[in-house]
């Protein structure tokens, strides 16, 4: 995968699969400290010990429909690749959390990507589920979270044309506005 925001549209996805009702997605860009690390945690099924330690493994899957799960190990590659590191930690009834972590200006670390297309398909996906989005640039901070907009919203659907318009705009232009350089 060439973006790292189709990486976390990949482990969302499995997020959703086991039955999360709130998915948490923490970007870290440190240009100060060289790191860009993606943490997702969620609050579904999780994951037993022998599932966790085969998870990583590319011939490993629990779907019924093929044979591999690249997903996993694809983000596991991607981050050593890039002078990082990988962590999947999960709890039985709890839930799971990965930790990506690149140094950010390695020749082979991947940019994020379209994150707000990412982040309006798991918004829309059929399940009633909560997004929580961070995004920290140095030392500012971005946050979207759906159950504040939901409430904002006082019953019109997110899938109503004008709100994804608005989603989209909002997490890009609140990304952006954090990256900005402070004036002196």
């Amino acid at each position: 995968m060439n973006e790292l925001s189709l990486h976390i549209l990949d482990i969302c996805q499995n997020s959703i699969k086991a039955n999360a009702g709130l998915i948490q997605i923490i970007i870290t860009d440190s240009v100060i400290d060289n790191i860009f690390k993606i943490k997702i945690i969620d609050n579904g099924f999780g994951m037993d010990k022998k599932t966790l330690s085969e998870v990583s493994d590319p011939f490993f899957t629990t779907r019924t429909t093929r044979k591999v799960g690249l997903g996993v190990s694809l983000f596991k590659m991607a981050a050593e690749m890039s002078s990082g590191n990988f962590k999947i930690s999960s709890t039985k009834n709890k839930g799971t959390t990965i930790i990506a972590t690149f140094q950010r200006d390695h020749i082979n670390r991947a940019p994020l990507g379209n994150i707000e297309e990412t982040l309006i398909i798991l918004i829309l996906n059929e399940k009633n589920i909560n997004i929580y989005y961070e995004h920290n640039y140095n030392n500012k901070k971005y946050i979207f979270d759906t159950r504040e907009v939901r409430n904002a919203l006082e019953g019109i659907p997110f899938t109503d044309y004008n709100v994804i318009l608005w989603i989209k705009n909002n997490i890009k232009e609140g990304i952006i506005n954090i990256q900005k350089e402070e004036s002196v």
